[in-house]
Order: structure tokens, then C-alpha cells, then sequence
């Protein structure tokens, strides 16, 4: 359904009584010519469609003359016209259509619809499509045109600065790595508890992530359930934001809802269509680290202020070493190029009836660490649709099937890059073996010796069906299922350190996590549509039947009889089970929404639905969430004529309620564990968690106004959007005295966090010519959030972390005054004066790390068979400074360039102390304060490059009946930032941020 096709009926009456009162001479007058050029003149026929079908009320011209008509209620028409004459084909909503008249007698015109008119057509709004114009929440969305011109293996990386209000941030640059992503802030005081609900064609797909923090060390999460599906395969991307738009979803939406829809086959001949893509990445940028000459001056200088002299394990300093060797260890450990290939592949067409679509994937890369690791992903989707001759049975199936394997090291080399010293020895021996310098250094490449391997195997299928009963009632029912299998191991071989211990296989040791879920999912549904009056009534009811199981056990086994055999559990001495978890979830709800749209002017939609979840005790189990909203098209009241600036405008709010049931199975209850005790030949039981069946869900309320403006015929569309979203009722570890054994119980606790916020999205058409277009995208979100209460905060386990008044993502911190010019230490902000500077009285300072503002710009540019697309991503915010993880400056590790700013002599002004080796207790104890306070948090804004790509299209009479088209692509390629560490964006220090990727590739389409 798009822009248009709400007017045919209503048009197809009105041009059929306006063409059967018009006199036949008022449509076919000839031209006035000296020269009787009525005799050449022909009657030219024809029909007009868009892609939907025949398409009445088009207006068909003769350029330059009076003469005119309109297409029928078929789309059909017929004028008069002469050689060398041009038709003119236009359409509200449509691009202009010429056609030069030759010998001709009959001439037929596809038009197809102008996106700067529609704003947007048609958009996804989960259970129900919605005209972006008429739509009454906050949806945002991305298509495919968006997402391939990236070249990333994570759908949410396709998303990173195109959404208002939608913060992605990426938590590792190792292949399969995970995404943080926050809609329109932190809702719960629980981390784990604000991860929004993803729907794959209809199918919720689980946001947990699998793995195990003991067998995956080298990402800050463990992987992303969302690597499993290729981002080639999808058409496009809604994000829900609003109650109106997620309420449906009940509590399952709390925290925003991903929709992702694959792409489809279409009637037509087959048409097959092959890509190839290959590039590389690198670490976008290294920090400024000291050279070898700084660095030994440094430690010279530690020794002095402390008045000591290197000792025996002072390798660096006292001869061991050698002082004139440098070793860019960034460089070394990290400076490597990853390379990847990506083939992709598809089959598509079929009749009028039924359609098919077959995709196929393969990629594989490298990695930037040294050694033989890297990342695999294939992966096959099937799509079949079929509509019966009479129209009224429809029918959808889709099954999708990805295979991942992922070999990384299993150990992050990132931190060890960062801190090792300039001078270490070099990395081999000349037998090319590892050189342990005399057992003086830990080789970072032994580590290597180690690995940290997983494979994946996920299984997503979905049928829709739906019959149409009678005129305007819908049955559909939609049936899903999915099954992830995950398997991750790391080893640690004694081959991983200095052989002058002479450790053997018994001292190896493995940790091995094997995760199995399965989900099924039936939802049947009735859809009714009816006129009434002046407007037109949708109505929808259904009901959701779900259920998901799964097993997590983790296993740390050792003393192996030979390290050939560490991947065999049977070959080992020790078994020790780490976790051992089932995973058994239910969920029901009865769902329904109400919308009426009345003379395309005022629009109110209703939604509700009752939750059912196992997750709560008996009586507490459901619970009713439900929103209104409402729209005012004012663009339609006639305030304006048709060639005003304004061409279209829309108030829109809504408010409603949802919830939250994201605590993890089982919490109601009172539950033992193996206390992993051994007495007398048998493990222990202990209990683990205390009944408590009064809890329930969290409450999230939400409310929204929204100005939507669009000027010259739409080619500026804006979009102001303010929000305040209130979550209450917070699922929290309520503190117990110790006496009773148990730190804490799961209960609902009466704090609330608000979330609130304006964001923008500006739209524009800057240039629409026949070989040059030129379109822009423009989007910034600033928001806040806040505890608004917390009651007995200062008695809670959450005192030191939790602040009212403050957003939940704060530090609380010393506030430090700068280095004291006498002593050279730091000084710190005495808050209660009692002339003592503790943790308990002093630290009180509040930093929020959330960001002031996010946004992106992107542009799209096209030029005869030429495309280019650039985003620009921007941020305000603060993050860690480059030396948080760097340790003491003066002790055996390498520092950033920026602490030579120390302190050297009473009377000196200085931004970092006096260098120390470590022994000066004075020194330690202010560093130790420097690292809790304010000033090791540094500005982290940037403005990035994100993406860029230019493609172009092979002229057709080079490769006749196939489409060619060559692209480049870079992600990640140019950052402006004051930030003096490794990447502004990368907020898990430690670990490998982010890369900049450069590929180049073909598509060929026949």
C-alpha cells in the first residue's frame, strides 16, 4: 500500500463523472496552425500504472498547448497529438513522465513514486503497515539502499547515526563482536534489563547474549545474537520508539522494538544476482605514546623523586635490557591489516500469484592481531509467497540458516600494546623461536599459544497466512520458530609460557561453554477494515502464544595427557562445571488496536494488550499495558493553497504504559545450587535465592508530542519530537542484613528513572534533475536521564553507584583540584572539611558519561550512472582519558605523551604529579584518588566519517541483458576529535576499538 493508492477508489468515481461530462472536443482540440497540421495529428492511446497497478487521475499533456485529458478509471486514455509532439504524464505524488510522439499509436508509462512527495511511503509498524504521513507514533527506519552500501557483518552496525534517538555503540572491533544499543536512554537501573525486543519477519529473536564471561575474554560482551543474520538480506529496519508504536507489543516493547524485514521475491522473469567483495581493516588510529628516550627518563626521574635506585626486577632500567632499542608495540601487536571476502548470491521472480527468493552468503576475514585467526559466516534464506487467483488467500514462508566460526586469539593484546614498555626485548629468538630474554619478560606472543574459538548454528523460519472471510475481515495467523546452537572454548596450553619452567600438558587448562535455545511462536490475528462516515476504522485483535527453553553449561577442565588433546574432555584430569542453567520461558498476551481516520484529518489509534509471563509468581503473572495516539493532519484543513511553502503538516502525541519482565527465569522462586564443596565423595546443595512471589513487572510510561512539517512540495521534511518516558516499579536486589545469609532478594522496588528528551530529522530534496540528484538526511537527539527517587539509596548496595537527581550511567568521584606547586601530588576537594580526603565524605562529585547529544548526517548523491553516499556521525560526550589503564606514571609501564605535563620542581604548574617508581606512599595514595576522580575523565566528542561509498552502473550497452554495477565502500575512515586516546568512541578500555574498514567489489544482475 503506498501514497497513492488510498485515492483511487475515491478517484476513479470522480474522473469517470468528470470525464463522461466533458465534450469530446474539450479533449482532443487540434493545434492552431497556419499550415491545417490537424491532418497529421493521431490519436494516441494507452494505459498509465504504477508499480500497484493501473492508476487513474493522471494528467496527460501535450507540451507547450492547451490540449489535455485524464486517464480513466482503468489507468486507460486517448488523445490527439502530432509528430514530434511530447506527452506529458503527471501526477500528485509521481515523477514526471515525457514521451516524444513519433509513429506511434500507442504509448504506455509506468510512474514511479517521488519519495521527497510521499515522505517516506509506507512504513512497518509490526503488526500493521502505516503511510509514514498518517502514522501516529515515533517510528524510525532505514532501507536497503542504506544498509548495502556498508560494509559491516552486524545489522545494528547498518543503524549507527540514521536514527534520532537510537544510540549504537560498538563493544569490540574483534570480528563477531557485540553492540550496546540503547532507544531513547536507560530505562531500568539494571544493565541487563534494557535490551529492546528484536522481531525478524515477525519472529521474536532472543537480544541475550550466548557465551560465557570465563570462555570469551577478549570482548567486553559476549557475542551478539544479531551476527547471525547477514545484512544483505534485509529490505529495511524500523525502530519503535514511542507507546503508541510499541504498546502493541506490550512488555515485550519497553525498551523500543527493532523491526527487521528480509527482502522478497517479485513477479517477473528470474532474475539472479551475484556480488563479490573484498577489502581490509585497520585499527583506525594509535595513541601518542612515549619513545624509548622518554620513557628511560621517565623511570630516571621516578627513582630520583622516590630517592631510590632500580632494583633486580627493574629489567627496563638496569642493564638487563637494552636502552637504545625501540619497539612501536602498537604497531607490532595490533598494526596488523584484517582482509575479508564477501560473495553473496540470490535468485528471484515468479507469476502474478506466486513468488519466490533464494539468497546465499559467504564471508570470511582475518584479524589485526599476529597469528593464524579469523571469523567465517555463510549462511542460505529462502522466501516463498503465493496469492490465490481470487485474491483472498495469502500465504508467506521464510527460513533462514547461518554457520559461524570465529578463531581469535584468547587473549586481547590491546592493553598489553598500550602499557609494554619501549625497550622490551625483541619477539624472537634468531632460530625463530619466542624469546623470553632469560625468563626476564612475558612474551606477548605466547599468549597467542592460547585460543578462543566459537561456532554457531541458527536456524529462523516463519509462515504467514491470512484468508479474507468476506469484504474488509482478515484471518491471519503467523507461526515462527528459531533454534541457536553455540559452542565457545578457550584454551590456555602450557605452551603459553617461558619454557624454563618446564610445564607439561598437565598444567593446561580449558574453559568450554555450550549454549542450545529453541522459541516457537504462533500468533493468530483478525483484521477489519471498514468506511464509516467520512473515514475509515481499522481494527485488529490477536493473541500471542510463546515459549523458549534452552541449557547453558560452562566447564573449566585441566591436566591433560597431551595438549594435542585439549579440545577432548575425556583426555582430562579435572572437570569442574563453572554453570549449569536451564532456560524455560513462556509468555502469553491478547492483544488489540482500534485506528480511525477521519476525511485524512484527524487520526486517533488505540492499542492494548494483556501480558501473560512465567516469569512472575502466581497472581502476579499478568498485567495490562495499553496506549492512545492521536494525529492532526492540518495540512489537509485547506489553510493553505496548493502552491504554498507549507505542503504538508502533522501534531501528533501519544501516551501509554508497558512493561518489563527482562529479570531472567526462576527469580521468584527459592532455589539451590551445587555449593561445589566436596564432603565425604558428594557435592553439597545450598540455596541460592529466596522465595519472594510478590514481585512483578517493571512499568515503563511513556509520553510524546511531535511537530511534522513538510515545505515546497515536500522536498523539506522536519520533524520535531520531544519525549518523557518514566520507568517505575524497578526490578532490584533489595539489601538484607547478613544474618539472614542472603546479600539481597529480588523484589520491585518504588524507584523511577525518567528519561526525556527533544530530537530532530530533517529531510530535504536539495536537487531533482533528470542525470543529477542530490538528497540529505539530517538527525540530533538530546536527552536526559535521571533517578527522579530511590528510596533508602544510602542503605542499598547501590549507594556508591546511584545518585538521585542524576542519570543512572554516572561515576561518582573525587573532584580534583590540580597538582599542589609545593609538593607535586594531587589535590582533591575536601567536601565536608573535616580536613581528611575518604572515599565515604569526598567523593561526591558527579560525572555522567552519558552523551549531551548524538546524531548523523548523511548525504546521497547521484550523477548519471554515478552514486555516492557519505554519513557523518557525531557525538558529544565524555570517556576515560588515554592514561586511565596506563598505571603509575614513573612505574615499568609506557605512558601517553601528555604526562611529560608533571611536576618536577616546587613552583611548577603542572596537569599530572611528580613520577614515581612506586615506593613514595604519598605519590600511590594520591594516584589511587586521581584514577577515582574527575580528572581522568577527559571530553570524548568527536565528528567521524562513518561511511562512505561510491558505486557505478555499467551503461547497458556494454554487458547486454546484464546490470553491472562497481562500488567502493569505507567504514570508520576519518575521525576529528581532541581526544588524546586510542578511539573517542570506544568506551571498553582494554580492549580493540573499532576498525577502519576499506573494501571495493561487483554486482551483476541478469
Amino acid at each position: 500500500m503506498n501514497f497513492i493508492s488510498h485515492y483511487k477508489g475515491l478517484r476513479v468515481l470522480f474522473y469517470s463523472l468528470v470525464l463522461a461530462a466533458l465534450p469530446t472536443t474539450a479533449l482532443a482540440r487540434a493545434h492552431a496552425s497556419p499550415i491545417g497540421s490537424i491532418f497529421f495529428q493521431q490519436a494516441i492511446k494507452g494505459t498509465v500504472s504504477d508499480a500497484s497497478g493501473p492508476l487513474p487521475g493522471v494528467i496527460i499533456s501535450v507540451r507547450g498547448t492547451p490540449l489535455s485529458t485524464i486517464s480513466d478509471a482503468g489507468g486507460k486514455f486517448s488523445i490527439a497529438a502530432t509528430s514530434g509532439d511530447v506527452l506529458v504524464f503527471s501526477f500528485t505524488g509521481f515523477k514526471t513522465v515525457e514521451v516524444a510522439v513519433g509513429t506511434q499509436s500507442t504509448v504506455n508509462v509506468t510512474l514511479k513514486e517521488d519519495v521527497a512527495q510521499l515522505g517516506g511511503l509506507t512504513i512497518n509498524a509490526g503488526y500493521y503497515s502505516v503511510k509514514k504521513k498518517e502514522s501516529t507514533g515515533s517510528i524510525a527506519s532505514i532501507t536497503a539502499k542504506d544498509i548495502e552500501t556498508q560494509p559491516v557483518t552486524n545489522a545494528l552496525a547498518t543503524m549507527q547515526g540514521r536514527m534520532a534517538g537510537v544510540e549504537i555503540v560498538q563493544a569490540s572491533g574483534v570480528s563477531g563482536g557485540s553492540f550496546d544499543i540503547r532507544i531513547r536512554g536507560q530505562n531500568s537501573i539494571r544493565t541487563d534489563g534494557n535490551s529492546p525486543l528484536y522481531i525478524i519477519d515477525g519472529v521474536p529473536y532472543a537480544s541475550e547474549t550466548t557465551g560465557y564471561s570465563r570462555s570469551n575474554v577478549v570482548q567486553p560482551y559476549t557475542a551478539s545474537p544479531l551476527n547471525s543474520f547477514n545484512p544483505s538480506e534485509i529490505e529495511s529496519i524500523e525502530v519503535l520508539k514511542d507507546a503508541d508504536a510499541t504498546a502493541i507489543y506490550g512488555s515485550r516493547g519497553a525498551n523500543g522494538v527493532v523491526l527487521i524485514t528480509t527482502k522478497k521475491g517479485r513477479a517477473g522473469k528470474t532474475r539472479y544476482n551475484a556480488g563479490a567483495t573484498t577489502g581490509f581493516g585497520r585499527v583506525t588510529r594509535f595513541a601518542d605514546l612515549m619513545d624509548t628516550s622518554q620513557y628511560l627518563a621517565m623511570r630516571s626521574e621516578a627513582f630520583a623523586n622516590d630517592g631510590t635506585q632500580p632494583g633486580e626486577g627493574d629489567y627496563d632500567v638496569n642493564g638487563t635490557w637494552d636502552p637504545n632499542r625501540y619497539t612501536d608495540w602498537q604497531k607490532e601487536l595490533l598494526g596488523g591489516t584484517m582482509e575479508y571476502t564477501d560473495l553473496q548470491a540470490s535468485a528471484s521472480g515468479g507469476s502474478e500469484n506466486s513468488q519466490f527468493m533464494a539468497t546465499a552468503g559467504v564471508r570470511k576475514e582475518t584479524t589485526v592481531f599476529p597469528g593464524d585467526f579469523g571469523y567465517s559466516k555463510a549462511n542460505v534464506r529462502l522466501n516463498i509467497n503465493h496469492t490465490s487467483d481470487d485474491k483472498k488467500f495469502n500465504m508467506n514462508l521464510s527460513a533462514g540458516y547461518t554457520a559461524q566460526k570465529n578463531d581469535q586469539p584468547g587473549v586481547d593484546l590491546t592493553s598489553t600494546a598500550l602499557t609494554l614498555a619501549p625497550n622490551a626485548p625483541k619477539l624472537y629468538n634468531p632460530d625463530g623461536s619466542l624469546n623470553y630474554e632469560g625468563s626476564t619478560w612475558d612474551n606477548p606472543l605466547g599468549a597467542l599459544e592460547g585460543k578462543q574459538r566459537s561456532t554457531t548454528r541458527d536456524l529462523l523460519a516463519n509462515g504467514v497466512l491470512s484468508y479474507e472471510l468476506t469484504t474488509g475481515l482478515t484471518a491471519k495467523a503467523s507461526i515462527g520458530y528459531t533454534d541457536t546452537r553455540y559452542q565457545e572454548t578457550r584454551t590456555q596450553p602450557s605452551t603459553m609460557f617461558d619454557p624454563v619452567y618446564e610445564l607439561t600438558s598437565d598444567f593446561s587448562t580449558m574453559v568450554m561453554t555450550t549454549t542450545a535455545r529453541q522459541s516457537w511462536i504462533i500468533e493468530p490475528q483478525l483484521i477489519w477494515n471498514h468506511t464509516l462516515g467520512r473515514g475509515v476504522i481499522e481494527a485488529l485483535a490477536g493473541a500471542t502464544f510463546q515459549e523458549r527453553s534452552g541449557r547453558t553449561i560452562s566447564q573449566e577442565v585441566a591436566g591433560f595427557s597431551s595438549n594435542a588433546l585439549i579440545y577432548n574432555l575425556a583426555s582430562a584430569r579435572i572437570i569442574a562445571v563453572l554453570q549449569d542453567s536451564d532456560l524455560h520461558y513462556r509468555y502469553q498476551a491478547f492483544f488489540g488496536r482500534i485506528n480511525y481516520n477521519w476525511n485524512k484529518k484527524y487520526i486517533i489509534n488505540l492499542t492494548g494488550r494483556r501480558d501473560g509471563s512465567s516469569r512472575f509468581g502466581p497472581g502476579k503473572q499478568y498485567a495490562a499495558f495499553g496506549a492512545v495516539g492521536a494525529a492532526w493532519l492540518f495540512s489537509n484543513e485547506g489553510f493553505w493553497g496548493e502552491n504554498s511553502v507549507v505542503s504538508f503538516g502533522k501534531l501528533r502525541g501519544s501516551y501509554g504504559s508497558s512493561g518489563n519482565d527482562q529479570i531472567g527465569d526462576y527469580q521468584y522462586m527459592d532455589t539451590y545450587g551445587a555449593t561445589g564443596a566436596n564432603y565425604g565423595g558428594t557435592i553439597g546443595l545450598g540455596p541460592n535465592r529466596l522465595l519472594n512471589p510478590d514481585f512483578s513487572w517493571e512499568t515503563n510510561r511513556k509520553l510524546e508530542a511531535a511537530l511534522e512539517l513538510g515545505f515546497l512540495r515536500d522536498r523539506i521534511m522536519l520533524t520535531v519530537a520531544g519525549y518523557r518516558n518514566r520507568s517505575s516499579s524497578q526490578l532490584v536486589g533489595i539489601p538484607l542484613p547478613a544474618t539472614t545469609g542472603f546479600s539481597s532478594v529480588q523484589a520491585n522496588l518504588k524507584a523511577e528513572v525518567e528519561n526525556r528528551g527533544v530530537e530532530f530529522s530533517l529531510n530535504t530534496v536539495n536537487i531533482e534533475k533528470e542525470n543529477f540528484s542530490w538528497r540529505t538526511d539530517f538527525n540530533i537527539a538530546f536527552s536526559r536521564n535521571e533517578l527522579l527517587s530511590f528510596p533508602d539509596l544510602d542503605g542499598s548496595t547501590y549507594r556508591n553507584q546511584l545518585m538521585v537527581g542524576q542519570a543512572l550511567n554516572i561515576r561518582k568521584v573525587y573532584q580534583c583540584t590540580g597538582v599542589d606547586p609545593q609538593t607535586g601530588l594531587y589535590t582533591f576537594r575536601d567536601f565536608n572539611g573535616d580536613g581528611q580526603i575518604t572515599a565515604a565524605e569526598d567523593r561526591r562529585a558527579v560525572v555522567d558519561l552519558n552523551p549531551d547529544f548524538f546524531g548523523g548526517l548523511t548525504n546521497h548523491l547521484k550523477y548519471k550512472n554515478w552514486q555516492l553516499d557519505f554519513l557523518f556521525q557525531f557525538v558529544r560526550q565524555r570517556n576515560y582519558a588515554a592514561d586511565y589503564n596506563s598505571g603509575l606514571p614513573g612505574t615499568m609501564a609506557n605512558q601517553p605523551e601528555s604526562v611529560l605535563n608533571r611536576w618536577q620542581e616546587s613552583g611548577d604548574k603542572a596537569a599530572f604529579q611528580r613520577f614515581s617508581a612506586g615506593s613514595d606512599p604519598g605519590v600511590l595514595s594520591a594516584y589511587d584518588r586521581y584514577i577515582g576522580s574527575d580528572a581522568i575523565l577527559d571530553d570524548a566528542s568527536f565528528i567521524r566519517l562513518k561511511n562512505i561509498a561510491l558505486s557505478y552502473t555499467l551503461p547497458g550497452k556494454f554487458l547486454k541483458g546484464v546490470g553491472c554495477r562497481l562500488h567502493i565502500e569505507a567504514q570508520n575512515l576519518l575521525t576529528f576529535t581532541a581526544y588524546e586516546g586510542a578511539d573517542p568512541e570506544f568506551r571498553f578500555s582494554g580492549y580493540l576499538p573499532p576498525l577502519r574498514v576499506i573494501s571495493g567489489g561487483v554486482n551483476l544482475t541478469f
